[in-house]
């Protein structure tokens, strides 16, 4: 069961209109490393884990994705005001003059529609995990892109705070990944002659990557000292 909180997680506002940034910022709704995205993913994927604690971290994570969803809608809805003007439009814009009335729709900021293939799940629950620590990264990258173009200090904020729990999210997920050490596909690493082996196929090879002593994949806490 879903509630909707009418109150925003984060107060979103803009200094001006913009369309152009509103047409930047739909990246994040409709996009491969957007909001949707990662709500839907984290959600599919928390249907067939067992762990309680993990799967409630799957579903935590996801309803705080929706939220973000809201507050970028919010965003784009602002950017755009409310006047259609198709004529002036940047070309990832033009659909909310002609067909949405100005209605934030779930595409990137060229335009495309979102789609359901953008979702990753195979059912194990390591693989999953780090492709949902990727997810975060690669969010979190998308929002420092949009920081550094756009220049309004309200959106900023709003960027500036959303970057930032895509953090906390993936230094969860890298929590979660520490303690199915040894499960699923993480079972038995490294145990065979075949997973140590390393080619090394460049040429020259003076300054080939290290693999010796290669240990099971795990995650440092943010604060730990090295």
């Amino acid at each position: 069961m879903f509630k909707h909180d009418k109150k925003l997680l984060f107060e979103v506002k803009v200094d001006n209109i913009n369309p152009n940034y509103a047409a930047m910022m739909q990246e994040q709704l409709g996009g491969p490393h957007g909001e949707l995205k990662a709500a839907l993913q984290y959600m599919s994927q928390s249907l067939r884990i067992k762990d309680k604690e993990i799967k409630d971290l799957f579903l935590d994570i996801a309803a705080e994705e929706l939220s973000h969803l809201e507050m970028v809608a919010t965003t784009v809805n602002l950017l755009n005001g409310h006047e259609l003007d198709a004529q002036n439009a940047t070309i990832g814009n033009i659909q909310a003059h002609v067909s949405s009335g100005l209605t934030p729709v779930l595409s990137n900021a060229s335009g495309y529609l979102w789609t359901a293939a953008y979702i990753e799940e195979t059912g194990d629950l390591a693989a999953d995990i780090l492709s949902n620590i990727s997810a975060e990264q690669r969010a979190k990258v998308v929002y420092e892109y949009l920081y550094r173009q756009i220049n309004d200090k309200g959106v900023r904020e709003t960027i500036d705070f959303l970057l930032n729990r895509e953090e906390a999210h993936n230094t969860m997920f890298r929590e979660a990944f520490n303690k199915i050490q040894d499960t699923g596909s993480n079972k038995s690493w490294g145990v065979t002659a075949d997973s140590k082996l390393y080619f090394d196929l460049s040429s020259p090879g003076s300054n080939s990557f290290s693999a010796q002593n290669a240990q099971p994949p795990s995650f440092a806490a943010p604060n730990s000292k090295k």
